[in-house]
């Protein structure tokens, strides 16, 4: 992966990333950190702290915060810290930096557990993780997005991450199935919403088993080679979702490994 250099690095915009991790979160975070300055968020520190470590030792500017997305109180507390302490006064123009790019990639929930075994807070939490923090996502970054449409180097983006429980539900998947539906519902309606106004919203199904270090015991597609989803290539994805044009926005883009049934 290419090292960024200082002036690669926009100087007027940054990128945002909810639930980062060791897999998809990680790969993202660097891919746009090679573009722009980020911020990471995330529950814990422990969750972001390393990735933070790695994006500034390869020329990076980065910053993590604590926040958690289904909390509105929280959310608005660490965007307050962001503008505050991190991006008030840079910017080429003194006025900070715009967003360019916003990702939401938490979604809490996932399980395979029989329905009569599952309880109601199984499903808050889904129904928490994904739509409420969804929710609250667009609603403290989508104004700013809007703001940075005139300017931006590429369209502003709200790309959400989900997964094959967005698009089916599968048997003893229904708690999770249930958040993720909704997420990719609402990412529907603000896409048609905001889509004309400049914002590209784009909904990512991610269809298979992640290469993560938590799955590498599991040989997904009978073990074959390339079996699994490698992050970084679905930060690929991400990436080209973002710097699209605006005459061919992609709203749903499906990813799977080539020998994936679906």
């Amino acid at each position: 992966m290419t090292t960024p250099t200082a002036s690669a690095i926009s100087k007027s915009f940054y990128a945002l990333i909810a639930g980062v991790g060791p897999g998809t979160g990680h790969a993202v975070a660097l891919r746009f950190a090679r573009a722009y300055p980020v911020v990471l968020l995330a529950r814990k520190p422990e969750s972001y702290e390393a990735i933070v470590a790695d994006i500034r030792r390869r020329g990076g500017e980065a910053l993590g915060v604590s926040a958690d997305t289904s909390d509105a109180a929280s959310l608005r507390s660490a965007m307050e810290f962001v503008r505050r302490e991190f991006f008030a006064g840079k910017g080429e123009d003194g006025r900070g930096l715009g967003l360019a790019a916003a990702v939401y990639n938490v979604g809490a929930g996932f399980g395979v557990k029989p329905f009569l075994e599952t309880t109601v807070d199984d499903i808050d939490a889904s129904l928490a993780s994904n739509a409420r923090g969804l929710y609250n996502f667009a609603q403290a970054t989508v104004p700013s997005l809007l703001e940075s449409v005139p300017t931006s180097p590429h369209p502003p983006s709200l790309i959400i991450t989900g997964a094959t429980a967005s698009v089916r539900g599968s048997a003893r998947f229904g708690v999770f199935a249930a958040g993720k539906f909704a997420a990719r519902a609402l990412g529907q309606s603000l896409a048609r919403e905001f889509g004309p106004q400049g914002v590209h919203v784009a909904h990512v199904v991610v269809d298979g088993v992640i290469d993560t270090p938590g799955t590498k015991g599991y040989a997904a597609n009978d073990g074959k080679e390339d079996g699994k989803i490698r992050p970084d290539a679905i930060a690929e994805s991400y990436w080209h979702l973002h710097t699209q044009h605006r005459s061919s926005f992609t709203h749903e883009l499906d990813l799977r490994p080539f020998v994936e049934k679906f």
